[in-house]
């Protein structure tokens, strides 16, 4: 891909001692890895591995002897580098130009953090820069089983999506995950597969040549190392991702225990707006979707135009672009400024009384401005930033 393309990223150069620091930690316990981030805070990426290496670890962190005790002495960050290069992919950290920390960020507040944290670093294979996808990305998550209703509403959703520039996210598995992916790259568009195995894994199998395409033209995402293989509780671990990295998550079809409820789920908890397509009556494969709308968890979705109206409730290009990027004043991130006074320690609950709104809205606009040096959390309260 040609450097000119706006949506292509160049990889930041990291010291490949502190590259391989990360590697180890990457993989050195089951993400997410809360206690040895901790660590990294504390010391550093190259002092945190050693201490992992060598077992011994600073007053407060003997949590990481617990989670590292298993793997510390069979990882080869090598290994992964490599095998991650050979595929076209790459070890991605928050010193990265192209880390989405403004998507993440809800993931390090106390209402989540308990169920799932950011994550320490993302593997990622393919062009496409991972911060300029979740700007615009929308997941379309929902059954394996999916049925022909299903599908032909995925793709239907996902071809307006594709018309309005949007980059469109999912699982990368069976049924609804997949017929997101073949419907994006089908129209021409981008799309970005999160993944609850290593990159190298083909999960499930049959997808080996849809994950080629996608990575071709677009991004694969994941947290955990080469050769570490999909299972039940890091499809569960991966969901807080799809949600975190999208604007917004439809669940296409749902049955009463699909693992798509559980993306929902993450979805509340971060405030990123939540719908689902109502299907049949009589559709098993739709009384998840039924209940998040009749509970009130999800707007309904039946169209585009419904879309639209998740994703952009003002009917502004919300996905598109920022208010800051136009060159205009965000008003509602004025409200937020006035609600943090010039003192702060205001809490995110007393800033959404201020302003009148739900949580979700206030936390996605301080993350933004915290990423743009225009707010300031000390991880309980909020106030402007330090002069």
């Amino acid at each position: 891909m040609a450097p000119t393309d706006p949506h292509h990223v160049t990889p930041t150069v990291i010291d490949s001692r502190e590259l391989r620091a990360w590697a180890y930690l990457a993989a050195v316990a089951e993400p997410p890895a809360a206690s040895i981030a901790r660590l990294v805070d504390a010391v550093g990426v190259r002092d945190a591995a050693q201490a992992v290496r060598s077992r011994r670890f600073p007053d407060g962190h003997q949590a990481v002897a617990r989670s590292t005790a298993s793997r510390h002495h069979l990882v080869d960050p090598d290994h992964d580098l490599l095998v991650a290069d050979r595929l076209g992919g790459r070890l991605m950290t928050a010193d990265d130009e192209d880390w989405p920390a403004w998507a993440l960020h809800g993931l390090s507040t106390a209402d989540t953090s308990a169920r799932g944290g950011p994550p320490l670093a993302l593997w990622t294979r393919g062009p496409g820069s991972i911060e300029g996808a979740t700007e615009r990305a929308v997941a379309l998550v929902g059954s394996r089983a999916a049925t022909g209703y299903g599908t032909r509403m995925t793709a239907v959703l996902t071809n307006g999506l594709v018309d309005r520039g949007r980059c469109v996210a999912s699982g990368g598995a069976y049924g609804i995950d997949g017929a997101a992916h073949r419907a994006a790259l089908a129209a021409g568009g981008t799309t970005m597969a999160v993944m609850a195995c290593g990159l190298d894994i083909d999960y499930p199998t049959d997808h080996g040549l849809l994950f080629d395409e996608i990575a071709r033209v677009g991004t694969i995402v994941t947290e955990y190392p080469p050769g570490m293989t999909a299972s039940r509780h890091r499809f569960l671990a991966r969901n807080r991702l799809v949600a975190a990295l999208s604007k917004a998550v439809v669940v296409v079809e749902a049955g009463h225990r699909s693992g798509a409820k559980n993306t929902a789920a993450w979805a509340r908890r971060l405030g990123v707006p939540l719908g689902a397509v109502p299907g049949p009556a009589t559709s098993a494969m739709s009384v998840g979707c039924h209940a998040l709308i009749s509970d009130g968890d999800a707007v309904l979705v039946g169209d585009v135009a419904g879309l639209e109206r998740l994703v952009s409730p003002d009917g502004s290009d919300a996905l598109s672009s920022t208010p800051a990027e136009r060159g205009e004043t965000d008003p509602f991130e004025a409200r937020v400024v006035a609600a943090l006074g010039t003192r702060g320690g205001v809490t995110l609950a007393e800033i959404a009384r201020a302003c009148d709104a739900d949580i979700g809205r206030v936390r996605s606009t301080l993350a933004r401005m915290e990423v743009h040096g225009r707010a300031f959390s000390d991880g309980a309260t909020w106030g402007p930033p330090p002069r």
